[in-house]
């Protein structure tokens, strides 16, 4: 059988964070790393690239090495049967009514054994994300180590029958870390719950500063005008990001600023199969207008890329209908760009009491709060700087691998009161 495909990940090193996450900060992560030193930690996900996990993961693999873990990273070679229903699992976990028959329930654990197989190694921590990875402890019951269910999903509205099916997996673990409390179901029983918000890398190539002559050159290179007023979404192409929703409020707001532009710009992943029927549906909605930019890694936007269309932009947007945490949220903030975003999920302990930006419910308040912002430089410029230091407080890797450390320690001593609760990351939100 072969293994789970192993995914290559950059050295790092702490000490290059010290600067924008504090002395105090690192010396506390370097006094919780040196009593697991050397422990083996495993983390698995259904995909390399796209979306927020394959985003997080190789800043905290890294970090993981540099403080002395033994820390890997490998991905279910999953087909596109298996990551069509496992999509179906992630709309189903976020309230949508989805088919979910005997057949799919077939794929989904017929992969998962054969996953299951291929998983070899020993380890002490072994910590599986989202659904496509959620079935592999409780098929493997002997394995030694901690096992860590990492949902990253807005789960406050779950479908029934899909929870259903998922649950007795997810007991299996022996922790499951969840971004907000109301994202856990009450009938969930055993796993010890952890509280971890996401977080963004400061010095990743998608958020380290950038000159303005070069955010202009790079936006222009894709027909923005680098001059004019630009509303900005990074997402996947999903219906729960509503870009759909998105271009009409865009519509309105020009109504308004006939100058102002929209881009629209999302990663095509490949545990993602629904990406391209939305991706169509939006550049059919879009039409012809020639102020609306619709791009993707395969038009050759990358990392550095998104770094300047984020920078160059007034106002970012993140309408999300269902959003688990949304790291594009703080990524703009760290870049001193306020937010007009959904007021679900994790967005709200993003943004705060109105700190980093705007929280709206509909198309209307999503125009309405666009042009206020547009309209008031000192206002985006507010909100922009309260918005950074909230992400440099809360939302940085080095926060994220601490909590990873303070878990790894709760299981490893049972020490309870290690578990991260994410109080910080939840104060003042609105």
């Amino acid at each position: 059988m072969t293994e789970l495909d192993r995914v290559e990940v950059p050295p790092l090193s702490l000490a290059d964070y010290e600067a924008v996450a504090g002395e105090e900060s690192i010396a506390e992560i370097h006094a919780l790393a040196e009593p697991l030193r050397g422990s083996r930690v495993l983390h698995v996900n259904g995909t390399k690239f796209g979306g927020g996990v394959a985003e997080i993961l190789p800043t905290l693999v890294g970090l993981m090495r540099d403080v002395g873990l033994d820390a890997g990273w490998r991905v279910v070679p999953g087909d596109e049967a298996f990551f069509n229903v496992t999509k179906s699992i992630h709309n189903g976990l976020q309230g949508m009514d989805v088919p979910f028959d005997e057949g799919a329930r077939r794929i989904f654990r017929d992969a998962s054994e054969r996953f299951a197989r291929a998983l070899d190694g020993a380890y002490d921590f072994v910590v599986m994300h989202d659904p496509q990875t959620v079935a592999i402890r409780a098929l493997r019951p002997d394995a030694a180590g901690s096992w860590i269910w990492r949902c990253h999903i807005d789960l406050s509205s779950t479908n029934p029958a899909v929870w259903g099916f998922l649950r007795p997996f997810v007991e299996a673990h022996d922790a499951a870390i969840f971004t907000l409390p109301d994202y856990v179901q009450p009938d969930l029983r055993g796993p010890i719950l952890a509280f971890i918000a996401p977080s963004i890398d400061p010095l990743s190539p998608k958020n380290v500063p950038l000159a303005p002559a070069a955010v202009a050159e790079a936006v222009a290179r894709f027909g923005v005008d680098p001059a004019r007023p630009l509303l900005l979404q990074v997402s996947r192409f999903d219906p729960w990001k509503d870009p759909i929703g998105v271009i009409d409020a865009y519509r309105a707001v020009k109504r308004e600023t006939p100058a102002v532009q929209l881009a629209l710009i999302g990663s095509m992943a490949s545990d993602d199969p629904e990406g391209w029927r939305i991706y169509a549906e939006v550049k059919e909605h879009a039409g012809e207008d020639p102020d609306i930019a619709i791009l993707s890694n395969l038009d050759g936007v990358g990392s550095p890329e998104v770094n300047a269309f984020q920078r160059a932009s007034q106002v970012v947007l993140q309408k999300s209908l269902r959003e688990g945490f949304g790291l594009t949220v703080s990524e703009a903030l760290w870049k001193g760009v306020p937010v007009v975003a959904g007021r679900v999920g994790g967005i709200p302990m993003q943004i705060g009491r109105d700190e980093g930006g705007r929280l709206v419910s509909s198309v209307e308040e999503t125009a309405a709060a666009s042009l206020e912002l547009l309209r008031d430089e000192e206002l985006r410029r507010r909100l922009g700087a309260a918005g950074r230091e909230r992400v440099r407080r809360f939302f940085l890797s080095t926060r994220n691998l601490r909590d990873y450390l303070a878990l790894f320690t709760a299981l490893r001593t049972g020490d309870r009161s290690m578990v991260p609760t994410g109080e910080a990351a939840r104060a003042n939100t609105a």
